[in-house]
């Protein structure tokens, strides 16, 4: 709807109240209805999952067309991201947020930091879906603000073109609000309980959910070893009760990211139940690490299956976890991911221990013989060591090419030694290209990372530190940080109008009028950093 179309609807609203509604004006309110698009978490999901859903449409026509997004672990992150989207590019199209539940657990849990095993409050994670689109739309409502008080200067102005170019920057307003991918772990229970935690994240406004087929009290970090899997019926009893969520709550559109572990899992806590041979559940229990047995040899306790007419013991640890066999994670991803995609879920997610495209290649190569347009979302992981990673897979194809490698050793590739050589910048080169180059490759549709945000900010406050309780003092801040927002054009450099400073200004007039005490006058500090 347009700002004029807005303001009129105002102005009949309140003519028709009378006297009582005079000092009411209507295209103060038309200004807050437009800085306050999305009434509801609901509203939110819906409007998200419709623009996820165009973007898998694009990248199924053309696999360029992969998106991206990075964890943020608080509302101002994922803010200042958007903003910095917006200004960098123009545009939020293709850009998404990720909610990672490793930085729930270490950065928001009431126990304080703690390792990624679903032992925070899982109200957090629909708390943190809130948190995130509030600063997402506290940024439209300042943005526009500051569209709509140029406006008033070029009325004042008598400037005609320039009102007319902000008006229409005001109708064609890109919002901030952008898909969020929320991590529901292993579902924090049952499957009731994942159903009920999905309806609080869908109604926060989550449009995507991503959940793994680990045990839910025994759920590991996807890069931590110790992980437990579930039999597939467990999983897909989860999968459909995220649906029903969505369903429930008139999000149609929804996302479910499914997601395996199975490739770094070497345990079950459970023996699936089958009814015939080459059911599902005969096929998880196929991977069992088993050995024969006969009947007279049984043990007191002992758990038997039959394979083949053959009476088969299962190798159970003291954990009373049962093992898999050595080489079959490959094979168990593959068909987690057919099961997956043919009872409802939309996207996948496989859990790899390290960035290999050809390795991700081959299993969505294996699952596309089934599911033709099977895609995935891949964590783009900071628990891989990608300068080591890359420098070792270059190493490697040289090496296989017949190309000299003796001026290098292959285990000490990280070292900065090698930071101009020939090797680091073939590696440097492939690892800018991978998103590029793994989705036309490997079937990527999202690339995020889950943690970034969590490294930047040490990585900021170690720098910080080091030279304003060292000899800079002082200067250790001015230097690289306040003076590097000025020259760089960082928004947040005028923290009080980012912390919302200027919209409650607009406020005080609308509702008091000249007797407003606004705080953004002469002799606000921050007229300091005018442009």
């Amino acid at each position: 709807m347009s700002y004029q179309t807005t303001i009129a609807n105002a102005a009949q609203l309140i003519g028709a109240q009378g006297a009582s509604w005079k000092a009411i004006d209507a295209e103060a309110v038309a200004r807050m209805r437009l800085q306050n698009r999305f009434q509801t978490g609901l509203d939110i999901a819906r409007y998200t999952a419709a623009i996820m859903r165009r973007d898998i449409a694009a990248y199924d026509a053309d696999p360029a067309n992969y998106t991206q997004s990075l964890g943020c672990w608080h509302g101002f992150i994922g803010q200042q991201k958007l903003i910095a989207i917006k200004k960098h590019f123009g545009t939020t199209k293709g850009r998404y947020l990720y909610l990672s539940g490793w930085m729930i657990a270490a950065l928001r849990s009431e126990f304080g930091p703690l390792p990624d095993q679903s032992m925070h409050e899982k109200t957090s994670v629909p708390a943190l879906i809130e948190e995130l689109y509030t600063f997402l739309r506290q940024a439209d409502a300042r943005e526009l603000g500051g569209l709509f008080r140029e406006l008033d200067k070029a009325r004042e102005a008598g400037n005609q073109v320039e009102e007319q170019r902000l008006t229409n920057a005001i109708d064609n307003f890109e919002t901030h609000v952008v898909p969020i991918i929320a991590d529901i772990d292993a579902g924090f229970g049952n499957a009731e309980a994942t159903y009920l935690l999905a309806k609080k994240m869908i109604e926060a406004g989550a449009c995507a959910i991503q959940i793994e087929n680990q045990v839910s009290d025994e759920k590991q970090c996807g890069h931590q070893d110790g992980k437990v899997t579930v039999p597939h019926e467990d999983f897909l009893q989860k999968i459909r009760a995220v649906r029903y969520a969505f369903l429930e709550l008139g999000v149609d559109e929804g996302i479910i990211v499914a997601r395996t572990d199975s490739l770094g899992a070497g345990l079950t806590k459970q023996i699936a139940f089958s009814k015939t041979p080459g059911d599902l559940g005969d096929q998880y229990n196929s991977f069992l690490d088993c050995e024969p047995v006969e009947a007279r040899d049984l043990a007191a306790g002992d758990v038997v299956i039959t394979r083949d007419g053959q009476l088969m013991r299962p190798k159970r640890l003291p954990s009373n976890l049962f093992q898999f066999r050595p080489g079959t994670g490959e094979d168990r991803c593959v068909l987690d991911c057919i099961t997956s995609l043919q009872n409802g879920a939309d996207l996948l997610w496989i859990e790899t221990e390290k960035p290999h495209i050809g390795q991700i290649a081959g299993m969505v190569d294996r699952i596309r013989e089934v599911i033709p347009n099977a895609k995935l979302v891949y964590n783009n992981s900071p628990s891989f060591n990608w300068t080591l990673n890359f420098r070792q897979q270059v190493f490697d194809a040289w090496a296989a090419a017949g190309k000299d490698v003796s001026a290098y050793d292959r285990a000490k590739l990280m070292s900065a030694d090698y930071d101009e050589t020939e090797l680091a910048a073939e590696a440097d080169e492939r690892i800018r290209t991978f998103q590029k180059d793994a989705s036309a490759r490997a079937g990527i549709f999202h690339h995020l990372i889950t943690l970034p945000t969590y490294h930047t900010a040490a990585l900021s406050t170690d720098n910080l530190a080091r030279e304003y309780f060292g000899a800079a003092g002082m200067l250790g801040y001015v230097k690289n940080v306040q003076r590097q927002e000025i020259r760089q054009g960082i928004a947040c450099v005028k923290h009080q109008n980012m912390s919302g400073s200027d919209i409650g200004d607009d406020h005080k007039e609308y509702f008091a009028g000249e007797a407003a005490l606004k705080a953004g006058g002469a002799h606000n500090t921050m007229n300091q950093f005018a442009a």
